[in-house]
């Protein structure tokens, strides 16, 4: 068997970003064929991956990208299941290669966008596997958006747990940057009230109607109550009706209008958003250690 040199074990580790024992491990296992030990490196990452699957995976990073033209523009979010891995180098660097790669390729759903190759060669799916392998945690990419646009993008990250991406045209970048800052602010649902849909509205009408009629008022008051509170419930969750988070005495659609500009759509990622915690209770998990000892 081929011996197993420390410099063999760097190109090995250069080449796979894993740990120095694993890396003299799989040379070991292969006979000193390094492209053989990449390869059971690999195959032992996936095993890795599926133990670690069923784990809750709610923390992560909203990572964005926008084309040298300033015509294209994606968001991605992955999460893992720590924050102290979405801090780490490597994981940073995933989610931000992740969104170039969602801006240049396309990805029509989620299979198709794992198997979409990198500029490394390796697919999305190899390297998240890589990964999960390198840092020991769950890792899912959960949810991606892209634009293309005649108009304009803007993007902007709140740290690296909100992600906004604004698709507008007319104004100037200011303005994009503003509306993004806004939206990541106040959490809008959509953009216009035309676009909230007639469930919504019919459930809160239902809501609003029980409470008013609680006071005794005649029909038509009740009526012209209900409808005020629909008004200022669409207000609260559409862009265009909320108060700008910069000059509060206009709403965002009033700047709009003034800066001759429109948003066509825009995105809002929050990372773990929907996603249920798993609550633990620590001094219990330290009996139960204790009784399995």
């Amino acid at each position: 068997m081929a011996e197993i040199t420390a410099s063999m074990v760097k190109e090995l580790r250069e080449m796979t970003g894993l740990g120095m024992m694993e890396c003299k491990r799989a040379l070991t296992e292969a006979r000193g064929d390094i492209k053989a030990a990449e390869d059971l490196l690999r195959i032992k990452s996936g095993a890795k991956a599926s133990k670690v699957a069923g784990r809750v995976a709610a923390e992560g990073a909203v990572g964005a990208y926008v084309s040298p033209e300033g015509k294209t523009a994606a968001l991605v979010e992955v999460n893992c299941e720590t924050d102290f891995v979405a801090k780490d180098t490597h994981f940073k660097e995933f989610v931000s290669t992740l969104a170039q790669c969602v801006a240049e390729t396309n990805p029509a759903n989620a299979e198709i966008f794992a198997q979409s190759k990198l500029h490394s060669g390796e697919t999305v799916e190899d390297a998240r596997r890589a990964l999960v392998m390198k840092l020991g945690e769950n890792i899912n990419v959960r949810r991606y958006a892209r634009v293309e646009t005649a108009g304009r993008v803007a993007v902007y990250l709140h740290g690296n747990k909100i992600g906004v991406l604004v698709d507008y045209q007319g104004g100037d970048e200011a303005l994009g940057k503003d509306l993004a800052m806004h939206i990541a602010a106040n959490k809008p649902l959509c953009v216009s009230k035309q676009q909230v849909p007639s469930e919504n509205i019919a459930k809160e009408r239902k809501i609003y109607t029980a409470q008013a009629a609680e006071s005794g008022k005649p029909a038509n008051i009740i009526e012209k109550m209900v409808d005020g509170k629909i008004a200022k419930y669409l207000a609260e969750i559409t862009l265009l009706g909320q108060p700008f988070v910069k000059d509060p005495e206009q709403t965002v659609e009033n700047l709009l209008s003034k800066k001759s500009a429109k948003v066509n759509a825009f995105y809002l990622f929050v990372v773990g958003e929907g996603i249920k915690k798993k609550s633990s209770d620590f001094a219990a998990e330290v009996m139960a250690q204790v009784g399995r000892a």
